[in-house]
């Protein structure tokens, strides 16, 4: 009787554990209007301070569609992008992100660089990460979380394929659905993340346009997604 009484206590215990469920967004930040005013006007980015905020708030709903009200989103947002190109703008973006994040009732975590955006990952529980998406600039190398907000055209921070191996693939659930949204990550990144996390990272073949975000639509590719 004592052992089914001990039983019956930590057996509720223990499927909470086993139930709990994470879903990473990682979010870089813009580029400055002033750099981007000087290069032609189909090559400019970010006009929108907010493309990859509003990409992130749309994939929060599709969340909450697919696993519930109460699904923990955990938004990883490159601060200083947004503190810069709030200053530029004198605009509260970084009010506005938290904002947002308590109407979303998502847990934000402000990052500075990569190794701190690869220590929240880490952080999360053994197997809990379902879901893992990517808005921001990139190439077929490297998220960057940061292009062009204090140098033109150079990133400052970023989280290069090489870096992948830092990531605890024990956060990840072995069926987890993850993907970039950034442009060319498709090119070599997807396939050094299956090495090194063990899941596919659907990943751009070509420029995602992130054009229709304001319409509710998600980024779309130019070329093709690959798994």
């Amino acid at each position: 009787m004592r052992l089914g009484l001990l039983l019956s206590c930590f057996l509720p215990a223990t499927l909470l554990v086993a139930s709990a469920e994470d879903h990473v967004i990682l979010c870089g930040g813009p580029a400055l209007r002033q750099w981007e005013d000087l290069r032609k006007e189909h090559e400019q980015h970010d006009r929108w301070w907010a493309n990859f905020v509003r990409a992130s708030t749309l994939r929060m709903s599709q969340l909450r569609l697919d696993h519930g009200e109460d699904a923990n989103i955990v938004w990883l947002v490159y601060r200083r992008g947004y503190l810069n190109r709030a200053n530029a703008d004198d605009k509260p973006y970084v009010a506005w992100i938290e904002s947002l994040a308590q109407k979303r009732k998502c847990e934000l975590i402000w990052i500075e660089n990569g190794e701190q955006a690869i220590k929240a990952i880490n952080a999360r529980s053994s197997r809990s990460i379902r879901t893992f998406d990517f808005f921001g600039h990139s190439n077929r190398y490297a998220f960057l979380l940061d292009y062009s907000s204090e140098i033109m055209a150079v990133s400052k921070a970023w989280i290069h394929q090489k870096d992948l191996s830092k990531i605890k693939r024990s956060v990840f659930h072995p069926e987890a659905r993850c993907q970039s949204y950034g442009c060319h990550t498709g090119e070599s990144m997807s396939r050094t993340w299956r090495l090194q996390i063990g899941n596919h990272l659907i990943g751009a073949i070509g420029k995602t346009d992130y054009s229709g975000i304001g319409q509710g639509i998600m980024p779309t590719v130019s070329g093709s997604w690959i798994h």
